[in-house]
């Protein structure tokens, strides 16, 4: 590897991409609002979209933003609990900060702003809104401010959930420097939105990310492809940015198998060797999204899926029930699960089309 190059491309779960493709100003309401600190709009955001989309990513670019500008960051995932391992963050950084009481271990601290987990014990995860407005009042005084991420919220329990909200709304309403900003499936988190428990979140700006445009990944795959010895023919950098239907992991992805292949070629890419590296990526999108999502499905919702693969583009609802011999209430449940999990998604009225890229292919192949 010396001398070259390293693969810029970074096809793991949430990891950092070398470029945002199509996400350009997405995040300026979010940093104008941390100048401000307090009760600006873009310090309380939703990111939703379909897996593979790229919202644990945009998570990350918060966090470094808040970071930047000298937030304390808590970074969490909705698993049971993360309530409490939030206000255990918060316990930590008032006693980094020679204000909490000790007896607690610190298990992690990162600088340019800061980010800490740490261990306590059950019976003194108490007090949850005290420890918050303690810590948003040292932080206020340092003209500074909390951000708290926190991810996958469609799997959230709601009653968590509600107690978030309504300290965090209590924290607004104080004046204190408090950011949220979430990440979740678009239908479950419109069914959060739409619960009594969680209104607050109602004012929260969602930003809804969709894939990029196929222009923007060829142009991106141009630039950063340029970099390889033997560079990439101007129509197979074409082929491998329509393959990626614009989905930020199948981007990378890609991305990453053609940078693979060809630094470790004595010529130019060949149409074989781009064919070899897209069928790659998509095994391994296959593998990590598509399976993944599909693993807790029914036999049912299988079949609704296998249904709706007979046609090329958007299924009727009540085709899908005639080839499956259900009745409408029933196929209207499956939809309706499915499109909670994030499987499909409306598309016009009667309709429904997949909303992971490959996942039509892959039913038509099971």
């Amino acid at each position: 590897m010396s001398g070259r190059t390293q693969n810029p491309f970074r096809p793991s779960a949430g990891a950092e991409p070398p470029h945002l493709i199509g996400r350009a100003g997405l995040l300026d309401e979010f940093v104008y609002g941390l100048h401000i600190r307090s009760g600006a709009p873009g310090l309380l955001t939703i990111f939703t979209g379909a897996r593979g989309i790229g919202k644990t990513v945009m998570l990350g670019e918060a966090e470094d933003a808040a970071r930047t500008k000298g937030w304390l960051v808590v970074s969490e995932t909705a698993t049971p609990g993360f309530l409490g391992r939030i206000g255990e963050s918060m316990r930590a950084a008032n006693e980094e900060l020679g204000t909490g009481p000790a007896g607690r271990r610190i298990t992690g601290i990162s600088a340019a702003g800061f980010s800490i987990t740490t261990q306590l014990p059950p019976d003194q995860q108490t007090g949850w809104r005290q420890v918050g407005d303690q810590l948003l009042r040292i932080l206020d005084n340092r003209a500074t401010g909390l951000l708290i991420t926190l991810d996958e919220i469609h799997s959230a329990d709601r009653d968590e959930l509600a107690q978030l909200a309504a300290s965090v709304q209590h924290f607004i309403r104080d004046g204190l420097p408090i950011a949220l900003v979430f990440a979740g499936l678009p239908a479950a988190v419109s069914d959060l939105l739409n619960e009594g428990v969680a209104t607050f979140l109602r004012r929260a700006d969602r930003l809804d990310l969709h894939a990029a445009a196929i222009d923007e990944v060829e142009t991106s795959f141009r630039q950063t492809f340029a970099a390889l010895p033997q560079g990439i023919d101007h129509a197979l950098i074409r082929t491998a940015a329509e393959s990626t239907g614009g989905y930020p992991f199948l981007i990378q992805l890609v991305g990453y198998h053609i940078w693979q292949l060809a630094e470790a070629a004595d010529t130019a890419l060949s149409a074989e060797d781009l064919d070899l590296a897209l069928n790659i990526a998509h095994r391994r999108n296959t593998r990590a999204v598509i399976e993944t999502a599909l693993s807790p499905l029914s036999p049912k919702e299988l079949s609704f899926l296998r249904a709706m693969s007979e046609d090329d583009g958007p299924s009727s609802t009540a085709d899908i029930g005639r080839r499956l011999g259900d009745r409408k209430n029933t196929i209207g449940n499956y939809r309706s699960r499915l499109i909670d999990a994030g499987l499909i998604e409306p598309a016009g009225r009667g309709h429904v089309d997949f909303a992971i890229p490959g996942l039509r292919d892959h039913m038509r192949r099971t």
